[in-house]
């Protein structure tokens, strides 16, 4: 099944699509050309089978993962995300390796707010042995996630957990550690704006994490 998907992938190449997209992406990956609507409808099949496991094959996901072409990575995610279910705690340390490897926002950001997120609801002693350390480390898509993870709790946002981790990264020039502040921000105020607002007040945040994080309080 698993050979059966990467030729079907390959055999939808297309040139030039590959081009734009990998423009898009600041060069940063060779691509095959598929589109998301595409490259959903192209592993359907193989996701409604994934789904019935019982059991996560993290060796078909690393092995997506050190595949060139980019649309492995997405296609390694929407499998991760249709199994999260079975997500265990020890796979905290094989979410890391992702994010450390072959890096940008587009696999990033769903593996921080779909796949760490929900890790870190089932076991919240995770924020404490990872969290809080990705947070505070040299890795700037580490911290990235760590602002991140929290993005879809809405009223089970931890406010202490989210204030430690900005405070720890406010003071950057790093475009995607500001703009990923005033993304959580701004989705947080989407459930307790008093509390985002007053926030942006009383912290030292730079001027695109208080523009982003401010879009919806009035």
């Amino acid at each position: 099944m698993y050979e059966k998907l990467m030729e079907i992938f390959y055999q939808n190449a297309n040139h030039e699509q590959a081009m734009n997209m990998a423009a898009y992406m600041k060069n940063n990956f060779p691509f095959l050309g598929i589109p998301k609507p595409e490259r959903a409808s192209l592993e359907r099949a193989f996701i409604n089978q994934a789904k019935k496991a019982v059991v996560i094959e993290w060796s078909f996901v690393f092995r997506l993962w050190d595949l060139p072409e980019r649309e492995f990575q997405y296609c390694a995610v929407d499998y991760l995300l249709a199994v999260k279910k079975l997500l265990q705690k020890d796979d905290i340390e094989k979410i890391e390796m992702l994010i450390t490897k072959k890096s940008w926002w587009d696999t990033v950001d769903s593996l921080a707010e779909n796949i760490t997120g929900v890790l870190c609801a089932k076991h919240p002693e995770l924020i404490e042995s990872h969290i809080f350390k990705w947070a505070e480390t040299g890795n700037i898509w580490l911290k990235r996630a760590a602002i991140l993870f929290q993005l879809k709790y809405k009223d089970k946002t931890d406010t202490e957990v989210l204030s430690r981790i900005i405070c720890k990264n406010s003071n950057t020039k790093e475009f995607f550690i500001n703009k990923a502040i005033g993304w959580a921000l701004r989705e947080y105020s989407k459930t307790n704006m008093e509390w985002v607002k007053l926030f942006i007040e009383s912290s030292h945040l730079h001027p695109l994490s208080v523009r982003e994080g401010s879009k919806y309080i009035k």
